[in-house]
């Protein structure tokens, strides 16, 4: 069995660059290994075409989108700090390999796969502190100093990773040890087929990484890290679940004999909950006025079928107003400051498109909260009254 040497880097420290061209040098390889796809390869070469708008919205992944972005700029931020640009080491690498003729493996899982399955993975509760974690990072980044090397130390990687396990156990097996497996699996390919490996991964990986190679009737078949997570469609059984409660509300008020102005008084305020919420949300994000009225007009409706968002509409109106182009993603991933990157108009679309549909989603949970104290109505006695009327109508009308 050929030789796999493995150098744990940190990704913005320049410790790790000199580290890995010193491997490099000393370890003679006959294929550099790095922790990256064929995406991020691409894009770390300055050599992949970035997707149009167009496909953007249609994928609809805003709330995915969101986080890798300002997981790219929490990095870059401390990327800065230091002096070192993210990923330097990865190019330290690649430089090193090709200016040697030496071959590149690119060992890391496909971003996609591993950002699916991450956000598959965690529950509601677990994205909502992600959520909140990701607001304070940005907030609390500017003027914080951190000591790059200590978090390459094993005992401060430990800490950390048992941290994350605690706050999103979830997220930190896809993150973590699903791709800790991975790379064991593509080291193990590449030493198969060639000499000596030099591996650069982050210091976070290597302790997984070493476990899998020691033991490597442990390791899950290939498979099962690449395949989609079977997950109830939450947002599916929410938005039926929504249609259903609503078309009953409507019947059993319709049957109560309360009245047409109770009638038509729920539906206004399904119109104008909705619709208002939907609407402040889309300013919140800094949508232009026209993407709030849209949301506006059309979240009564979108709310009522499981298959659309009011997001949707709003961003495709942002879109048209903001008119964001292919390099804005280069520009997202090169701003400096969260207000720069909150000025590039694609950033203003996906974060329009992800809060219009909170905000419609809030919509729906206070409707059926505050409806009945505002049609001062007993819920109870509406529901018995109503259904017992509609059968009793049911039955009268059978043959």
């Amino acid at each position: 069995m050929a030789e796999i040497r493995i150098v744990g880097t940190a990704h913005v420290s320049q410790k790790s660059v000199d580290e890995v061209t010193s491997a490099i040098s000393e370890f003679q390889p006959d294929v550099v290994a790095v922790e990256l796809d064929p995406a991020r390869f691409q894009a770390l070469k300055k050599s992949m075409a970035d997707p149009s708008v167009s496909e953007v919205i249609q994928a609809g992944n805003f709330n995915q989108l969101l986080v890798q972005w300002v997981l790219s700029y929490l990095q870059r931020r401390i990327g800065m700090d230091v002096g070192v640009e993210p990923g330097a080491e990865m190019k330290a690498a690649i430089n090193g390999a090709e200016e040697r003729h030496l071959k590149i493996g690119l060992i890391d899982r496909d971003i996609r796969i591993t950002l699916m399955r991450f956000w598959h993975s965690i529950s509601l509760w677990e994205k909502l502190k992600m959520f909140y974690a990701l607001s304070a990072s940005v907030v609390g980044m500017e003027g914080e100093e951190i000591d790059i090397e200590s978090l390459k130390q094993e005992d401060v990687i430990t800490l950390a990773l048992e941290e994350f396990r605690k706050f999103s156990p979830n997220g930190a097996r896809a993150l973590i040890d699903e791709r800790d497996a991975y790379l064991a699996h593509q080291l193990l390919a590449l030493d198969a087929q060639n000499g000596r490996v030099l591996a650069v991964i982050g210091a976070g990986h290597v302790k997984g990484v070493q476990k899998y190679l020691q033991q490597p009737s442990s390791l899950p078949p290939i498979s099962e890290l690449t395949a989609d997570i079977k997950t109830p469609r939450w947002g599916l059984i929410f938005g039926s679940a929504v249609t259903l409660l609503f078309a009953l509300l409507i019947l059993a008020i319709a049957f109560s004999g309360v009245g047409m102005n109770v009638l038509v008084t729920a539906l206004i305020y399904w119109v104008l909950i909705h619709g208002a919420l939907t609407a402040i949300f889309t300013l919140l994000a800094g949508g232009h006025p026209l993407s709030a009225l849209t949301g506006f007009m059309v979240s009564w409706l979108t709310a009522l079928h499981p298959l659309v968002a009011a997001g949707w509409f709003s961003a495709i109106v942002e879109a048209k107003v903001r008119k964001p182009v292919p390099g804005d993603f280069k520009k997202i991933f090169e701003a400096e400051t969260f207000s720069d990157m909150w000025r590039i108009p694609l950033f203003r679309v996906v974060l329009v498109a992800a809060l219009a549909n909170v905000g419609s989603t809030l919509g729906t949970v206070l409707y059926f909260i505050v409806i009945f104290p505002f049609l001062n109505i007993d819920p109870g006695v509406l529901i018995t009254q109503g259904f017992g009327n509609m059968w009793h109508w049911m039955t009268l009308g059978m043959p």
